[in-house]
């Protein structure tokens, strides 16, 4: 019994230590950085990546990155699409497509599609629309043009949270924030949402209204129309004969002046 239980220990603590050096010897793999390739300078969008704008960083392997990328041959000739920071990990989403050119067609993302909308000062929010800002679209129509005009106007928000990639010509925004009045702004849309903003505004008038950037709440939305702003007053009760009742006349007060003696007095009825 004495022999068994020596051997028995002895086996137990060989499948230990065996145990224990797997796990360290896979800690260790699991612990080691990987190369991920990073900016080795500040890079702002439209520029055209060269392999001396780039660098290599570790990266714990065991928190990988979504979309880095390890092969700098696989980020040189790409253009820019955000401002990348000096030693920032370089993500797919951060550039063009591979052989994209350069300009606004640089930063339309595949199957995403770039239309432009026609501005005034009230429209494009006074000049303080950017690029890189999100708006929602509105239009103002009236459902059936052979009635009441003003009666039936109406005004729906048919899109939202939608992104703003060029105000005129500039593609980035004035560093000064200083407000610039555009007769064109150009907005990112996916395929049928070009097709709601083309619709919306061949049937009447469209409104850009500014969002908060951290604002990315998308609300059912019913069309708001001109009764709802109870500005129109109600037409009269009709009454047989077709006509609105008239208004009674208001009633009128007598008074009558009386002496009693010396004493005057007046009643009124």
């Amino acid at each position: 019994m004495g022999l068994a239980l020596v051997v028995a220990l002895a086996v137990s603590l060989l499948l230990s230590f065996l145990l224990y050096t797997r796990i360290k010897r896979q800690f260790a793999v699991m612990s080691q950085p990987v190369k991920i390739v990073a900016a080795a300078k500040a890079m702002e969008p439209g520029m055209l990546i060269t392999a001396g704008d780039l660098m290599q960083i570790d990266w714990p392997v065991n928190s990988p990155l979504e979309g880095s990328i390890t092969q700098q041959g696989d980020v040189i000739g790409r253009i820019v699409l955000y401002p990348i920071a000096a030693k920032e990990p370089i993500r797919e989403t951060m550039l063009a497509a591979p052989g994209a050119t350069a300009g606004l067609t640089a930063k339309i993302p595949n199957g995403m599609r770039a239309v432009a909308v026609e501005t005034n000062d009230v429209s494009n929010v006074s000049g303080f629309l950017f690029p890189g800002c999100h708006v929602d679209v509105l239009v103002t129509f009236r459902p059936d043009a052979g009635r009441d005009s003003m009666r039936d106007s109406m005004t729906a928000t048919v899109l939202q949270n939608i992104a703003v990639l060029s105000t005129g010509e500039k593609l980035q925004p004035d560093p000064s924030a200083k407000p610039q009045s555009v007769r064109q702004v150009t907005l990112l849309l996916a395929p049928d949402q070009a097709e709601k903003l083309v619709l919306a505004a061949n049937q009447g008038t469209v409104q850009l209204a500014l969002r908060n950037g951290a604002d990315q709440d998308q609300e059912e939305r019913r069309p708001l129309q001109l009764k709802d702003l109870q500005i129109i007053a109600a037409p009269a009760a009709p009454v047989a004969g077709g006509r609105a009742a008239a208004r009674a006349p208001a009633a009128r007060a007598y008074e009558v002046e009386g002496f009693d003696g010396t004493k005057q007095s007046v009643v009124k009825f």
